[in-house]
């Protein structure tokens, strides 16, 4: 018998760690810690000896405030201070909700702010990435400030954030994060341990937050309402039932909020959310599940649950239903159950408020056997606060994956909106309304079409682009023509990556020789012109400044009319009724000593429109005059709705649909932003551009859908059995009385008048006709913006 011999493969030295990178912190405290704080905010941290502080200007031209006092309160924990904390005092002095907790809990360490005890850094020249370090001389607190003062809506002089870096001295002694201080003086103050399960009562009204401590750390909770388990009832919070009520995989902060029982009673609603991902399809781990993956007796959910419940009189079970926060599951297009890592972070929480006296149970879920908690097992931590306590509804936003979670915001037309709607929708951070009661859309919609409309825009992302290198700048990350725009006007333009990928499109306003102002929909719109700045060493400071200036627009044929009755201009300014296309003047509300105002002819309805922009503080002023003004115009309040109609039918793009990363401005529709001919100076993507539109793939089209049956977002579109394209907006045109889209089709099959096919279902089964046409479908020539 002849032997084989194998080549033998041989891989030197031990095994390597799987490669990962994580945004932000996760499991187990590192030496190093990020911290941000906010323009205009504060934050308070822990201290010991011998940590190391590193203070960063993130952006550029923002004063800091250091205040370091030991544990008995006396300051100097990082060497002399003798300056007031005047920009503290005033931050604490507002009405923002996480700085009056953290006066609470400055209160609470004993720390005088009434004496001279602040360090203070930097100023309104000092560049991005301007350092300062500290070293704490003995345990105690920290508190940073990033003081400011509002922002004329015409100036550049924004609130930016600070980065602080903590080198901890000794990284071993710390078991894990800290906990963050509680919302307001809480009830229940609960530890789950690790693999174990509590249980608790909460009456009516209360509020509960349940905490991941560590991140990345699943648990499940269940609640009763505990008048029925009086009656022997027990009706445990049902996850389908919430689904099909809500038409969502699971509850979120907002009008749908609220998790029912199997009678379809409320039981809870969520009234903040950090982390928003959570699991409503599997059940809490059971022993089951561990011995059928060769794990019997593993500790489990399921049997935490019934142990924690007996003392309130629930009957056990194998395996309990309930809502899995911060379990990543979700089904793929096969409907498979997927599970990963959770995307919480530590101190990610969810709060929730009882509807009615309810019994609780919640568990720090044991399963080391996969990656639903981050392969490291750690507490969760449960608070229970006052029914009189008030909280507002809330998602975290992060606008980039290290940025610490920030709160969804009120605009400065929040109060008067929800004077009028109570269905508002979170979008990147901001409530905005969605639609109207005793309305509809489509009514709103007519009304800018054929009167005036209002509606909150305050979510649009604003930077400040200032120096003597600014036009370099946008002259570079931009792909129009810069150098070409005088003060006062504004240009729409597209900002690609070097592969020609848009990052965003927006509108940049020319605010002096060396001042700028971009306003798109995208916070990396922002890092990206700061990493290009730094990279090439350009004088230039790109700061933030969308927390400044809140906007309205005032949309339709009647709003000329409207806003020159509201905004006052001085003789040497543009008046309303002289403004041209894509030009921008300052004013004021009602006369010489109203509220400041930047006012912009530019809008995204296709019709004549205005864009109002005023710091927050003048909110009410400037909504109050727009209402008095319209109200003898029919003025009509608008939401996000409309606005989807208004805009698809104009052929107006929007980020995710008609355009991404993957996507040039030419197959979005809108290569008259890349004047490749005749822009003298390159810019970030001209070559990628070049070859792209001498060779592409996919062009934007307009679609004529011969059907009622609505076509959406994602529909695949076929001419045969093979997928061309797929619709990225479609609406029925109240107008045109057709149903119209705009689609990316590949350009072997884009000609106007080519039959083509939505496909429904499985692209196959179901079919709707249509054809190619031109778009924007709504005043092609944009006569009535111009008008």
């Amino acid at each position: 018998m002849t032997s084989i011999t194998y080549p033998r493969l041989l891989r030197p030295g031990p095994p390597q760690p799987s490669g990962l990178r994580l945004a932000g912190a996760s499991g187990h405290a590192p030496a190093q810690e990020r911290h941000s704080v906010a323009g205009g905010g504060a934050v308070l941290l822990a201290m010991a000896q011998g940590d190391r502080l590193t203070v960063i200007n993130a952006e550029g031209g923002q004063r800091a405030e250091l205040i370091g006092s030991f544990m008995d309160g006396r300051p100097g924990l990082l060497g002399p201070a003798e300056e007031e904390p005047q920009g503290l005092r005033r931050a604490l002095a507002g009405n923002d909700a996480s700085l009056t907790r953290l006066a609470r809990g400055i209160a609470a360490r004993g720390i005088d702010l009434g004496r001279p005890c602040a360090i203070t850094l930097f100023g309104a020249d000092s560049p991005a990435g301007d350092s300062a370090n500290f070293t704490a001389e003995a345990a105690g607190w920290l508190i940073v400030c990033a003081p400011a003062d509002p922002m004329p809506p015409e100036a550049g002089d924004t609130a930016s954030p600070l980065t602080l870096l903590i080198e901890r001295a000794n990284p071993q002694v710390r078991q894990g994060f800290d906990l963050p201080d509680p919302l307001a003086e809480p009830i229940l103050d609960i530890r789950v341990k690790s693999a174990t399960a509590n249980a608790y009562l909460v009456r009516a009204g209360e509020y509960i937050q349940i905490l991941d401590v560590d991140g990345r750390q699943c648990t499940d909770f269940q609640c009763f309402d505990a008048r029925k388990l009086d009656r022997g009832i027990q009706n445990p919070l049902d996850v389908t039932t919430t689904r099909t009520i809500l038409g969502h995989s699971y509850a979120m902060p907002g009008l749908h909020a609220k998790y029912f029982d199997q009678d379809m009673t409320a039981l809870v609603e969520v009234v903040q959310d950090t982390c928003g991902r959570h699991d409503a399809f599997a059940m809490a781990c059971a022993a089951k599940y561990y011995d059928d993956i060769g794990y019997p007796g593993h500790a489990n959910c399921s049997d935490n649950f019934n142990g924690a419940l007996a003392e309130y009189g629930v009957d056990p079970r194998k395996g309990w239903m309930a809502a899995n926060f911060f379990f990543n599951t979700w089904i793929d297009a096969h409907g498979v159950l997927m599970t990963d890592e959770p995307w919480s972070r530590p101190g990610d929480y969810v709060l929730l408020r009882a509807l009615t006296d309810v019994v609780c149970v919640s568990s720090a879920c044991p399963d080391d056997t996969s990656p639903a908690n981050g392969w490291h097992l750690s507490d969760i931590h449960v608070r229970s606060y006052a029914a009189t306590e008030k909280f507002q509804r809330a998602i975290a936003w992060r606008p980039l994956p290290e940025s610490p979670p920030i709160m969804t915001r009120q605009t400065a037309f929040h109060d008067d909106f929800a004077a009028l709607t109570r269905d508002f929708i979170e979008y990147k951070g901001f409530w905005l309304p969605n639609t109207f009661p005793n309305s509809s859309p489509v009514e709103e919609y007519r009304a800018c079409r054929e009167g005036v409309a209002v509606m909150d825009l305050s979510a649009l992302r604003k930077f400040e682009i200032t120096g003597p290198d600014a036009e370099a700048l946008m002259q570079w990350v931009l792909t129009r023509d810069v150098k070409k725009l005088g003060d006062g006007q504004v240009v729409y333009s597209a900002m690609c990556y070097p592969h020609g990928g848009m990052i965003d499109d927006g509108t940049l306003f020319r605010m002096g020789p060396d001042r700028f102002r971009w306003i798109g929909g995208s916070d990396f719109g922002g890092e990206w012109m700061r990493e290009q700045a730094q990279a090439l060493g350009l004088k230039v400071m790109i700061r933030g400044s969308t927390d400044q200036l809140h906007n309205l627009a005032v949309q339709g044929p009647k709003s000329r009319a409207l806003m020159d009755q509201v905004v006052w201009t001085a003789p040497h300014q543009t008046a309303i009724t002289e403004l041209g296309w894509f030009r921008w003047t300052t004013g004021r509300i009602g006369g010489p000593e109203g509220a400041p105002v930047v006012v912009s002819r530019t809008g995204y309805t296709g019709e004549l429109g205005y864009e109002l922009f005023c710091h927050p503080k003048d909110g009410a002023e400037v909504f109050a005059a727009i209402s008095a003004a319209g109200k003898p115009m029919a003025l009509r309040p608008m939401g996000l709705a409309a606005l989807d109609l208004l805009r698809i039918e104009a052929g107006l793009v929007f980020a995710d649909y008609e355009f991404t990363d993957q996507t040039d401005p030419f197959e979005a529709g809108i290569g008259f932003t890349v004047p490749l001919k005749s822009k003298p100076d390159d810019f970030i993507g001209r070559e990628a551009l070049i070859r792209r539109k001498d060779n592409p793939r996919w062009k934007l089209v307009g679609l004529e859908i011969d059907s009622r049956i609505p076509a959406h977002h994602g529909d695949c579109l076929h001419i045969g059995r093979a997928q061309v394209g797929e619709i990225t907006s479609a609406m029925w045109s109240p107008i045109l009385d057709r149903q119209i889209a705009l689609a990316r089709v590949d350009v072997t099959h884009a000609a106007e008048g080519t039959a083509i096919e939505v496909g429904k279902l499985d692209g196959q089964q179901k079919r709707l006709p249509a054809r190619i046409t031109a778009f924007p479908h709504y005043d092609p020539k944009k006569e009535r913006p111009r008008s």
